[in-house]
């Protein structure tokens, strides 16, 4: 016993003094020493989640790991320059939506504070396109410059208390369902205490926790009947992130289907008023920003990651090349429109094909619904991976949490001056994940983990 807790004690401080380097001593062109550091705390990590740790215990470590970059400077990510400037804007009274940071800098119109730097961290590229953030992310960065409309670095604090925050919740909510699913809690500890959640969200303040928040609540209600509740929590996940939009669908069978039979007229009002209530808050959220150019801006901005923008892609690369070897040039404006038609005949497929009965079979087809997507766009950036980290511990598939580990294979690219992708990197990586996918596939009875009964959920009603 003696011994369990002196390593405890040792990895939990060797791992705080690693996430310390991490945050405050490396450059993202430094891969050698990326590789190094994030392969040791990931020793660690497999540490905790296979050692039979107190509940308490581990989520006082999750805590601690985040706390440590409270005061750090994301180092692997701009994105947070466009946060900050975001919501200053909205502090002074701008639409985000419909203004370009790059017309106030070529203007030499500095209406918020440090724009310029503010401009330089995001860069030309993001300072050249609409903000492609939901309401309530705006709210997020309106709180930022509520509170520090003048340092960045207070900002950038404020921003991680409201992640670390969230990161609190999930874990609350989060032991909460596994428990009602009866799966051991311990499994949020996949999530929380998984190095590349802590450093790609925490450590550079993407709002995927957030996100997952609300959506984590939003599932337990659901379980819990409580339906009408989950809508406007589920809503808010969308107005953080929209991803939460392709999983609608997947709820189709739960409300409509009792046995073999469809039974529209006892469950067709309540599906309906489901999706009433998650389209017409997230319409809601948005009306403080309408205006008459909203809807070409925003859906320019979003388009943008079909039609323009590659990283670390899977099938789409291949595609690529087939397009080079045929065409003699990218396809990318071709397959991006391809990709998301692959995305909805694959999500409608697991809605009306798959069960979808039990709270673990939606979590199970969120999963694969959202990996397809995954699997098939143009742009895969490292945090995109965190939804699929936080539904697979509610399911029997282990494969994302594989990935998280090696998706960090994609930072190659920035150890090159200028940026550019090895793609046999990105070979590398997808290689492994697909190859941990399928073996997992061909097994489907394996256990949740080494320490953990998957007991399969009984059908209820609504």
């Amino acid at each position: 016993m003696f011994n369990k807790k002196v390593s405890f004690i040792a990895i939990s401080v060797i791992s705080c003094i690693l996430y310390y380097l991490f945050a405050y001593h490396l450059e993202r062109t430094a891969f050698g020493k990326l590789i190094l550091l994030w392969t040791v705390l990931f020793a660690g990590y497999t540490y905790f989640i296979n050692s039979n740790f107190s509940f308490k215990n581990l989520a006082a470590i999750a805590i601690l790991f985040r706390l440590v970059f409270l005061i750090a400077m994301p180092n692997l990510s701009q994105d947070f320059y466009r946060f900050i400037w975001d919501g200053r804007m909205i502090l002074e009274g701008l639409n985000p939506y419909i203004y370009l940071p790059q017309t106030f800098i070529e203007e030499e119109f500095f209406i918020i504070e440090q724009s310029e730097e503010l401009y330089a961290g995001m860069g030309p590229m993001n300072g050249s396109h609409y903000t492609n953030y939901p309401p309530l992310n705006q709210l997020c960065f309106l709180l930022a410059a509520l509170f520090s409309s003048k340092s960045i670095l207070c900002s950038v604090i404020v921003m991680r208390l409201q992640i670390i925050l969230a990161d609190i919740g999930i874990i609350y909510f989060g032991s909460k369902l596994l428990r009602k699913l009866n799966i051991n809690p311990n499994n949020i500890f996949l999530y929380a205490l998984n190095p590349f959640i802590i450093i790609e969200l925490t450590g550079n303040l993407h709002y995927e926790p957030v996100m997952l928040f609300f959506l984590i609540v939003a599932l337990y209600l659901f379980h819990k009947r409580k339906w009408m509740l989950s809508g406007f929590l589920f809503a808010f996940s969308i107005s953080i992130k929209l991803i939460p939009l392709l999983f609608l669908p997947i709820f189709l069978k739960r409300f409509l289907v009792r046995g073999k039979k469809v039974k529209w007229k006892e469950n067709g009002i309540k599906l309906l008023l489901f999706y009433s209530i998650i389209i017409s808050t997230t319409g809601i959220l948005f009306l403080p920003f309408v205006s008459e150019f909203l809807i070409d801006s925003y859906s320019n901005s979003v388009g943008l990651w079909f039609r323009s923008f590659e990283f670390n892609a899977s099938f789409y690369y291949i595609f690529r090349e087939i397009g080079y070897l045929f065409r003699g040039y990218n396809e990318i404006a071709v397959i991006g429109k391809i990709a998301p038609i692959l995305t909805i005949i694959f999500l409608l497929s697991v809605s009306l094909f798959r069960r979808n009965k039990t709270t673990a079979e939606i979590i199970t087809s969120m999963l694969f619904a959202l990996s397809f997507y995954y699997f098939t766009t143009t742009t895969m950036h490292p945090w995109y991976l965190a939804t699929l980290v936080v539904l697979s511990i509610f399911t029997k598939y282990r494969f994302p949490i594989i990935w998280s580990f090696v998706i960090i294979l994609s930072y190659q690219a920035y150890a090159n001056t200028p940026w550019k992708e090895n793609l046999w990197f990105v070979a590398l990586e997808y290689f492994i994940v697909y190859g941990y996918l399928i073996y997992e596939l061909k097994k489907p009875t394996q256990r949740l983990s080494g320490k953990n009964c998957y007991e399969k959920e009984k059908e209820s009603g609504l």
